[in-house]
């Protein structure tokens, strides 16, 4: 078998860690002998074994000698959670270390394929690189830019309407693709909506369709959010994050807390809402990877409007509403030329809905 094989199988294995690791990558690790995978694992969840220390714990010491370690992402070399995946590499007597990407984080970053080349083990680096590149991306946005990786999620009808004219917005698009959004909600750090949103629709903003739990972000400049809203009564369960103003009330921000929400202040923009860039680097700085922003028109049209997004995906029903709330404003684009496009693009089907899935 060749070396893309076995990295492919890394590759699958990575992405079962998907939504438990945060802000940990997604990794996965093979190990090879005389042509057989004596064993395999991945990273299942942040503060456990590293996929490269777990694949090795699982074999006999002496099945290890002469071995090759296929790993989609360079080991680390130094002390996290867990101690450096270099030192056990070395020690278990691997004789190759196949690597698909090196690691961007800073600690890391050639170090560990140095220690191990000094240590007389062969490695081999850039194997399905680009692929180990994509599946980490949110990752590597993280670590480059000390930024969360936004994703923009709408779910809109044919004409391009996020709610009916009178603000309802239950169901628009079917089952299948409200599952998807569970799993997206799963696979990010946090959801973000604008209280508009909330005042509107009074979402939980919980994961519940498949295993897994996110945060909650509530953009919110004036502190509008009811104390009978979903989110705040849960508040004490999930994870629940008030962005506002310095100019919002002091008095509510102290009954906020008391119910279990976390009230986060920033400077105001020249509209006076929310500094987005001032909110993404301290979301970055507390820890949150990547964001799921869910709505409603004012969010995403800022996102956009600022360049501060990634991905975007669009469920879009087989419906029309003729009149209603659209899910994207005015982005002052009178030329065609200058339109949003997007570097690499997909399009699916999702139950009766058609699913687009695009990165810049």
């Amino acid at each position: 078998m060749s070396d893309e094989f076995y990295m492919n199988r890394a590759l699958s294995l990575a992405k079962r860690g998907r939504g438990f690791v945060s802000p940990n990558p997604l990794v996965g690790a093979v190990i090879v002998k005389n042509g057989k995978i004596i064993s395999e694992a991945y990273h299942k969840k942040f503060g456990s074994h590293h996929a490269e220390r777990a694949a090795i714990l699982k074999c006999n010491p002496h099945d290890l000698k002469g071995s090759t370690l296929y790993v989609n992402l360079e080991p680390c070399s130094h002390f996290g959670k867990t101690p450096p995946c270099t030192q056990i590499i070395i020690s278990a007597g691997i004789k190759k270390v196949v690597i698909g990407q090196k690691d961007p984080n800073p600690l890391v970053n050639g170090k560990g394929i140095k220690i191990l080349q000094e240590h007389g083990i062969n490695v081999k680096t850039g194997v399905l690189e680009k692929e180990c590149i994509e599946l980490n991306e949110v990752f590597n946005k993280y670590m480059l830019k000390n930024e969360p990786y936004i994703t923009l999620k709408i779910a809109q009808t044919i004409d391009g309407m996020i709610a009916t004219k009178k603000g309802m917005s239950k169901w628009i698009t079917c089952e299948e693709s409200r599952k998807k959004v569970h799993k997206l909600r799963r696979d990010h750090d946090a959801v973000l909506v604008g209280i508009s949103t909330v005042l509107t629709d009074d979402p939980q903003l919980t994961v519940r369709k498949v295993k897994g739990s996110t945060r909650r972000i509530i953009l919110d400049s004036k502190l509008r959010i009811p104390f009978n809203s979903a989110v705040v009564k849960s508040a004490e369960s999930v994870e629940t994050i008030i962005v506002t103003t310095n100019e919002s009330s002091r008095g509510k921000e102290s009954k906020l807390v008391s119910t279990g929400c976390k009230v986060l202040r920033v400077k105001k923009n020249t509209a006076g809402m929310i500094d987005l860039n001032e909110f993404l680097f301290i979301a970055a700085k507390n820890g949150i990877s990547s964001i799921l922003v869910e709505g409603g028109r004012k969010i995403f049209t800022e996102f956009i409007r600022l360049n501060k997004f990634d991905r975007l995906i669009v469920f879009t029903a087989p419906k029309i509403f003729g009149q209603g709330i659209n899910s994207i404003g005015n982005l002052h684009i009178t030329d065609p030329e200058k339109a949003v496009t997007f570097a690499r693009y997909s399009w699916a089907k999702s139950g009766s809905d058609i699913m687009f899935d695009g990165r810049l």
